[in-house]
């Protein structure tokens, strides 16, 4: 009998494999990843997907990145400031070294055609399946609401998203498989179905780190513990300086027992290269004071380039609503071929 942990061994050993062809012939591949614009993009963003992005069309990946508008009400009750924060992680983007002359940066409700996939698509899944969709439930919980129907169909839009540029290439960490092993059951019935248009997507395993906020809980806007790529140093400073710690002078590693000092260790260690206990054993006994002045620096350091990037390109008011307009123009073409070959295998051409 198969067990889970077989399962992702094969999942793991397919993905070395699916690295190496990509590292051989990048041109076979379109990525197609991206995130809902809640809020400005993080450190947390940045080592667990940006740093990836960059480096796959940098071999010569087609990347695509949607910037998921629709999907920002799933949990909640309005788009909040969508746009702001939609310009905000195009100068992240292209500050951290994504070619956006090359890239697709797009939004959801750009692009009609993307999103008239769903009906077809979402014949394709049971309720049961889309129940036990691991993303549905925690986004349920972390919402703490009442199910809504765009939560509850929310994988089958994301099918959608990477269907409908014909993404054949994933990167997701390990809780994301199921989300794309749906995207690629849709993708099967649909060619079963009706012909075959959609290629099945493979994930790209990622080892991202976990990354804590600086409190130790999730990294989220909300909780005020994320460093936003967009903060200055002296923000970033101040920021680093209010997280609580405790009166334990020997710094250690304990992220159960010392969450605070032990997120202020991670986010030093991945600016750093280096890791949490070789920091730990450095700073021995210096005291929180030296733990926060070695993270601040090591930020600071770290992401200089980055802010002087972004600030010369947000000194340009049009460079985010060029880049959009350019990504969701292509974006739509892209789409409106796809449904075209999609209606014409459902027969529904008048």
């Amino acid at each position: 009998m198969t067990t889970p942990s077989d399962s992702f061994a094969a999942t793991r050993d397919r993905s070395d494999e699916l690295a190496a062809e990509v590292a051989a012939h990048p041109d076979r591949f379109r990525v197609l990843t991206g995130e809902r614009p809640t809020g400005r993009l993080h450190l947390g963003h940045y080592f667990a997907t940006i740093r990836e992005r960059v480096r796959l069309q940098a071999l010569g990946v087609d990347l695509w990145v949607i910037l998921a508008d629709y999907q920002v009400i799933t949990d909640r009750d309005s788009l909040g400031a969508v746009r702001e924060n939609v310009h905000s992680a195009v100068l992240d983007y292209a500050a951290a070294g994504i070619d956006m002359t090359q890239a697709t940066i797009f939004t959801h409700s750009a692009v009609p055609a993307l999103n008239q996939l769903m009906l077809p698509f979402l014949s394709l899944v049971t309720e049961a399946e889309l129940h036990r969709n691991p993303t549905v439930k925690t986004e349920l919980a972390a919402s703490g609401r009442a199910l809504s129907g765009l939560l509850l169909t929310y994988p089958v839009h994301q099918a959608a998203d990477i269907l409908f540029c014909k993404g054949n290439l994933v990167p997701v960490g390990k809780d994301q498989l199921p989300h794309l092993e749906l995207t690629r059951v849709i993708a099967r019935r649909f060619n079963e179905r009706y012909g075959h248009v959609f290629p099945e997507p493979q994930a790209l395993l990622t080892s991202t780190p976990e990354i804590p906020g600086l409190d130790g809980r999730k990294m989220s806007k909300s909780y005020g513990n994320a460093i936003s790529l967009s903060m200055t140093a002296d923000e970033t400073a101040t920021l680093i300086r209010r997280t609580p710690t405790d009166s334990t002078r020997t710094i250690t590693f304990d992220p159960e027992s010392r969450p605070g000092v032990s997120a202020l260790l991670t986010t030093a260690a991945l600016c750093l290269g280096s890791d949490e206990q070789t920091l730990a054993d450095k700073l021995g006994d210096s005291g929180s004071g030296a733990l926060k002045k070695l993270a601040t620096e090591a930020v600071n350091d770290y992401f200089a380039p980055h802010r002087a990037r972004r600030e010369e390109l947000a000194a340009n008011p049009d460079f985010a609503s060029d880049i959009l307009r350019a990504g969701n123009h292509r974006a739509n073409e892209f789409a409106e071929r796809t449904l075209g070959e999609v209606r014409t295998a459902m027969g529904t051409l008048y």
